[in-house]
Parts: structure tokens; sequence; C-alpha cells
């Protein structure tokens, strides 16, 4: 497991600090008053970074990406909360990149620091994003200084796929819908709102199944508030309503004990604070493994949870963290990302803000309620 050893903790503050190396990043500031109330609406709604400015695209432009460019992607819920992706091309320069978090940061203060935050590398982008364009998502050559700019073409019931993989550290994690997801080793959480099919696969073993009942139970109880019905189904007895869902079952794959052990390396994750109760800011290692107590995360600081070794970084925003902290949230990740010597263009980062917790992240902790 990669982690820092705590004797570093203090070390570690000189890369992560709000100094002038924020300067040096930040040369010029985005133009101010660039969301109007119109954002808060809901729905979908996508801007490309066009030198400092947040350009709002045409319906029939959302959903192609230029790879030489950023994007902003706001998908609002109205009540349900709502998740900020920042899309970053393989060909953006630095500076895009840069307005790109800036414009974030702006708009995040816009909506009063509610939205979940994510960003997404082209190619390596979450289900969850993809997820947001029923039409599919096309990369086009190009970007802003090139001059191309082709058009080419709402949020409905929730439909999502978990695979919970492991042995010793079972995780689940959220996968394409689609039959090509699954194989008979493993178990899968069919998440479609008032339903919740646990599919247990052929081959699963004891640890992954009763992950999948915590996962099913924890997703019931906080993100439906108890009202959503768990349905456990083995492998041959899927039901009209999933096939209606995922469409014809294909032939499953087998799994092998090996993909268990390497799951078991990619799940592993360990939890940091972040503070500037100094002026500086700094990280200290609270707990090397996971399942971590959730009274570990402090209301008025900010907490790194790594889980680099799979890809995925967390930044957890205390309800009481002040302003310096949650403002430079993306930028303890980058920094953090750099640290631990993660390949920052394949690391996907994801800022929550307190209350606003994921069940991706909240299957870290113990007894998450």
């Amino acid at each position: 497991m990669s982690a820092l050893p705590l004797s570093v903790c203090t070390d570690v503050s000189s890369s992560i600090s709000s100094s002038p190396k924020v300067a040096r990043m930040f040369p010029c500031q985005a133009a101010p008053g660039q969301f109007g109330p119109e954002t808060r609406q809901p729905g979908l709604k996508v801007w490309r970074v066009e030198k400092m400015k947040a350009v709002l695209l045409e319906p029939a432009e959302v959903g192609a990406f230029f790879n030489g460019d950023s994007y902003l992607v706001l998908e609002h819920r109205g009540d349900q909360g709502a998740d900020l992706h920042m899309w970053i091309g393989e060909k953006s320069s630095r500076d895009e990149q840069v307005a790109c978090a800036m414009l974030a940061t702006q708009l995040d203060n816009f909506l009063g620091g509610d939205p979940i935050q994510h960003r997404q590398v082209q190619g390596y982008e979450a289900p969850e994003f993809m997820n947001l364009f029923p039409r599919g998502v096309s990369y086009k050559d190009g970007g802003v200084e090139s001059g191309f700019r082709r058009p080419q073409g709402g949020s409905g019931p929730v439909h999502r796929l978990y695979q919970i993989k492991g042995k010793r550290n079972i995780r689940a994690k959220e996968v394409e819908l689609s039959w090509k997801s699954f194989n008979k080793g493993d178990c899968f959480i069919l998440d479609l709102g008032e339903t919740i099919f646990s599919w247990i696969g052929s081959q699963a073993n004891m640890f992954e199944k009763q992950k999948s009942r915590e996962i099913a139970s924890l997703i019931r109880d906080t993100e439906r508030h108890g009202k959503a019905r768990i349905t456990d189904i083995s492998e041959g007895e899927e039901t009209p309503e999933m096939l209606k869902v995922l469409g014809p079952m294909l032939e499953l794959a087998e799994s092998t004990p090996e993909e268990d052990s390497q799951a078991d390396i990619s799940n592993s994750a360990s939890l940091y604070k972040v503070s500037d109760a100094t002026g500086k800011m700094k990280l200290t290692n609270v707990s090397e493994k996971s399942p971590f107590a959730k009274d570990l995360l402090v209301r008025d600081d900010c907490f790194i949870l790594d889980n680099g070794a799979n890809g995925k970084i967390f930044i957890w925003k205390g309800m009481g963290a002040n302003a310096e902290e949650k403002r430079e949230a993306l930028k303890m990740a980058d920094d953090f990302i750099q640290q631990m010597n993660y390949p920052r263009m394949k690391t996907q980062v994801e800022i929550l803000p307190q209350g606003r917790e994921t069940i991706i992240f909240k299957q870290f902790f113990k007894n998450w309620n």
C-alpha cells in the first residue's frame, strides 16, 4: 500500500501550501460574474473553457469534446444536489487546465459550495460521467486555438451498476451499465432507484457476497432513506426488470483467484488530514488502513482519502473548514498526486462537501449511517 510515513507529515506541507506557488500557477484571473441564475436550474449544462471564460455550449454541441480543450459539465438535480465535472482533453494546455480549475471554483462558490466536484481526463472518464450523455461521447481533434468548433449531437431515473470484488479488501466500483461488465466470479449491484438488485455470481466468494449485501443496504439507507427494495438475485435467475435495463444476457466470463488478489491491492486506502492552522497547509496521516472510523472526519478540516492504487483520490471538505482550505481542494489533490508519484492524467479526483458523500466514498468507513 502506498502511504506517506507519519514522520514526513510536516515535510509534505512545503508542497501543499497556499504560498507564491499558487500565484505562479494562476498568473491571471478568470473573469467574474460568468454564471447567472439559470445555472441553478435543474438540468445538464456544458461550458467550454475559452481563454479565461466559460462559454455555454448549445444543446446540439453537448457530448462532443475537443481533445485540445477543457470543459465544465454541471448536472444539477435541484433539491437532490449537483455534480460538477472538469473534463480535461488529452492535448489541452496547462493554462487551459488551470483556467478550468479556477472557473470550477468560481462556479462551485456561486452554487454555495454544494456540488460534488470531479476531475475527468479524456480516456479515463468515470461511468457516472459517461452516463450523462445518452447519445454517447465523441472526441474531436483540435480546440479553441485551432478554430475548430463543429456541433454534434437531462437527467433520468437512477441507473447504476457497481462491481463488488476482492477477498480481504472488498470494494464496490461503479462500472459500465452493461452485461459486458459482469463475470461469474464477482457480485454486482444494479441500482434502479426504487429497486436495488444484489446479483451474485456463481463463482463469487463469501466475502464478496457479504459486502454486496452491505453496499446494497448502504444505498437503501443513505441514498433512498430506507424506501428502496433490495432483491437478491443468483446468476441464472435474472428478472425481466433487469433484462429491460441491461438487455439480453450475454455469455459471462470466468473469474480467477488471482483477480481477487489484485483487487485487494488496488482497493487499499489511507486517510490524511489537511489543515492550515499554522498558516501553511499541513498533511497528517491519520490512518493507513481502511475501514476507517467515521469520527476521524473532523468538520473543521479537510481530508484526503488516498485510493490512488485504484486510480482515485477523494477530498472531503468539512463544513467548518475555512474558505482557503475549501478553495484549495483541487490543488491539494494535485500536490498530493505529485507527492505520491501517481500519474496525474490517469488519477481521478472527487471533491466531496460534508453531507454529500458518495457510496463509493462511504464504503471505506465502518458503519456509516
